[in-house]
């Protein structure tokens, strides 16, 4: 039988998607009781997550729950699982939520229809894409955060955004069909899609149909690989981030870490050493592809003056370096990207919302605002205008060059933020790849170039941001200081906190992160705790 506290892990899922379906149903005039509901669905959901990673961490070096709906079997059933990774990426998952909803409510929450409703469905299927036990209600939660983001790309209209809105909805449509056929391969070859089942099943099938299997999991690959991002199928990303709202790029910041997770689950679960010829499948595509990617980034940021193609090409620099550590296939490696997930993750969605604020008062965007009001607004232009610009906060200047400086020593990796305890702790795994004193004699060229990737995109990080500092917060002294009210910049100063406290928490965290990547390499015992019948 399953304890109530087991019932915990339903609650991510069930909880927006209750809330959103009682959202679409109200009138659109009552903003704040959505804004309400809203608020207290994401704190539920991010005390749940605290409360389910600290289960998590204290079962043991390789600790998996199991919620089995309906009590049936992993085999035949629907089965939800958790572990660090999961718990850590739905923390993650409601902390930007969070934040994007806080900064929504002045403002942006009146910019279009929907707008609460279509958060919380984009939080039901982030949540149950990280909990999900099987390849099929991963598709499911695919479909249905992809359907949300479709509204919340779109969302504040504009020619720029419904342009890059409509090619953002067209990529992701032909990368979900990807994704079925792939998955239909798979189980034709397989007779299952419980991801654990499949663990099993592989290591035993017959050389003939590893063929058929290899080739449903590259089509596979290719959706997953697409949503994360990677170069060069991943050109989407910066015209859709930059155009879109900002409280919907701060939790876009999120989805692209789906197709990592996807990514790193499956690599290693499946593909493991126990699977014989198939071991290591793709592992070197994801390597040259994670490095490509980084050095794509690095290009990308030092080409623009933008901020907002700024950040979506800090997005590309972070899938890189992910899949690029993914594609090691070093435990040390895979700890510290996971550290670099967090702080990459939280530091974007901060940096997205930043630039808005920083923008504000050079009127950039006025003209896509006034037409959004005009559209979806009440007619009282003047309260609105009042409501949306807030009173000025002291020093909003400083406040505002101290956020962008946090923000810019996060994405570069400079101490002593956790940016740069993440890409040192990967480096060091790079280095010393077995543990050893000798470890630099055995770095693959591959590491070698992670390694000189990395370097170099934290420097073009540094010149970018450098230059963006000085043309946005020092060369415009005429310019004027933007009105910000505090419940703007509150959601900008809570990621930012969250980092420094993984700073100043590092020892903690780190040991949570090796732990977690330990447990990815550990898949037998990931398929033991699934395929065990329930009693």
């Amino acid at each position: 039988m399953i304890g109530w506290h087991q019932h915990l892990m339903i609650v991510p899922i069930a909880l927006p998607l209750i809330m959103g379906a009682i959202m679409v149903l109200l009138d659109e005039q009552r903003s704040r009781l959505k804004a309400a509901m809203g608020i207290a669905s994401i704190l539920v959901m991010l005390g749940v997550a605290i409360a389910l990673a600290i289960r998590a961490d204290a079962g043991g070096p390789v600790s998996v729950s199991v919620y089995r709906l309906g009590d049936w079997p992993a085999s035949f059933g629907i089965v939800l699982m958790l572990d660090r990774l999961s718990a850590l990426l739905l923390m993650l998952t409601a902390l930007l939520g969070l934040a994007a909803l806080l900064y929504a409510l002045p403002r942006w929450q009146r910019m279009g229809a929907h707008f609460h409703a279509l958060l919380q469905f984009q939080l039901m299927g982030l949540n149950g894409a990280f909990l999900t036990g099987d390849l099929f209600n991963l598709f499911v939660f695919f479909e249905v955060l992809l359907a949300a983001s479709y509204g919340l790309a779109l969302h504040g209209s504009g020619v720029a955004r419904v342009k890059a809105g409509l090619h953002y909805i067209s990529v992701n449509l032909a990368a979900s069909l990807l994704f079925l056929i792939g998955v239909s391969m798979i189980y034709g070859v397989t007779g299952t899609l419980n991801m654990a089942d499949l663990a099993a099943r592989i290591p035993q099938m017959p050389d003939a149909n590893r063929p058929l299997l290899e080739a449903g999991a590259a089509i596979l690959g290719i959706a997953f690989l697409t949503k994360a991002a990677m170069w060069p199928i991943g050109f989407w990303l910066i015209p859709t981030y930059s155009a879109a709202s900002p409280p919907s790029a701060a939790i876009f910041s999120m989805m692209s870490k789906v197709g990592i997770y996807a990514v790193l689950r499956l690599v290693l679960l499946l593909f493991g050493p126990e699977t014989g010829v198939s071991a290591g499948f793709g592992s070197t595509w994801l390597m040259v592809g994670g490095i490509a990617t980084i050095l794509f980034g690095a290009v990308s940021v030092l080409a623009t003056q933008d901020l907002p193609r700024l950040a979506g090409a800090s997005v590309f620099i972070s899938s890189g370096t992910l899949l690029a550590a993914v594609g090691a296939g070093q435990v040390a490696v895979t700890g510290g990207a996971l550290f670099y997930l967090a702080s990459s993750a939280l530091a974007i969605g901060a940096f997205f919302l930043l630039i808005e604020l920083l923008e504000r008062g050079r009127e950039v965007g006025a003209d896509v605002l006034a037409v959004t009001l005009e559209a979806f607004g009440d007619g009282e232009e003047e309260d609105v205008e009042d409501d949306a610009t807030g009173a000025p906060i002291p020093a909003t200047m400083a406040v505002l060059g101290a956020c962008f400086l946090c923000c810019a020593l996060l994405l570069a990796g400079l101490p002593p933020l956790p940016g740069f305890i993440a890409k040192f702790a990967m480096l060091s795994g790079i280095l010393n790849p077995a543990g050893l004193v000798e470890g630099p004699a055995l770095v693959s060229p591959g590491g070698w170039a992670l390694l000189a990737a990395l370097i170099l995109s934290g420097f073009a990080t540094v010149l970018s941001m450098t230059r963006a500092g000085i043309r946005n917060l020092w060369a415009t002294s005429d310019r004027a200081v933007p009105r910000v009210g505090a419940v703007e910049i509150a959601p900008v100063l809570l990621l930012l906190f969250v980092c420094i406290g993984m700073t100043a928490a590092a020892g903690p965290v780190m040991r949570y992160m090796q732990a977690a990547a330990v447990s990815l390499y550990a898949p037998q015992a990931y398929v033991g705790q699934i395929m065990e019948r329930p009693r």
